[in-house]
């Protein structure tokens, strides 16, 4: 796929965790952020929900939480989508919840990140993580407004428990949801430009 003329020729990967002033980015916000900079990018666009199998969708729909048991398998088949783009040396962007600092190491080294939390010298895989800022009011309307979707607002309260915000050694940006969205697209194509966070 061609990459935008205005963006190096370096392999990266972004991922859009999607979180808000403690709570998970819900709404489909992460996914019309990540879907609209692939667009603007020219990069190939994934989006995590809908590579979950359908036991953990019946869950969310049952209004039960998913568990680490549920999520791990799950998070190394996104790995493993990352894998593969990274060995054909295509940009990609994953639109993903990703709560806990876990399951970022997860997608980052696959499975082998399960028994231990701490960062692997060498990262199987560079990822830029985009943590999206916001207060709650925003979200829980978006939530009220969002329909067809598996996951029911009443589990936002299971999510705001289960989320670990990106701190260092993480490589990540926050960028704030309060801004109108092609603002906050500019700012993270920005960043990718301006080199403000190194994903060489």
């Amino acid at each position: 796929m061609t990459r935008a003329s205005c963006v190096p020729r370096k392999r990266r990967r972004i991922m859009v965790p999607g979180s808000h002033t403690g709570r998970p980015c819900q709404g489909r916000k992460r996914t019309t952020v990540g879907s609209r900079l692939a667009a603007k990018l020219g990069w190939k666009f994934y989006d995590a929900d809908n590579y979950h199998p359908l036991e953990n969708k019946k869950k969310m729909a049952g209004g039960t939480p998913l568990n680490d048991e549920d999520r791990i398998p799950w998070l190394c088949t996104l790995h493993s989508i990352l894998r593969r783009e990274d060995s054909s040396r295509q940009d990609a962007i994953l639109a993903c919840s990703a709560l806990k600092k876990m399951y970022r190491h997860i997608l980052v080294n696959g499975a082998s990140a399960i028994e231990t939390e701490q960062p692997e010298e060498k990262p199987s895989l560079k990822i830029l993580f985009v943590h999206l800022d916001g207060p709650i009011d925003i979200i829980a309307g978006r939530l009220e407004k969002r329909r067809g979707h598996f996951m029911p607002p009443e589990l936002l309260k299971s999510q705001f428990d289960t989320l670990e915000p990106p701190s260092a050694p993480e490589n990540f940006i926050t960028v704030s949801l309060e801004k109108p969205l092609p603002e906050i697209v500019l700012e993270i194509e920005s960043a990718i430009l301006q080199g403000e966070a190194s994903v060489e």
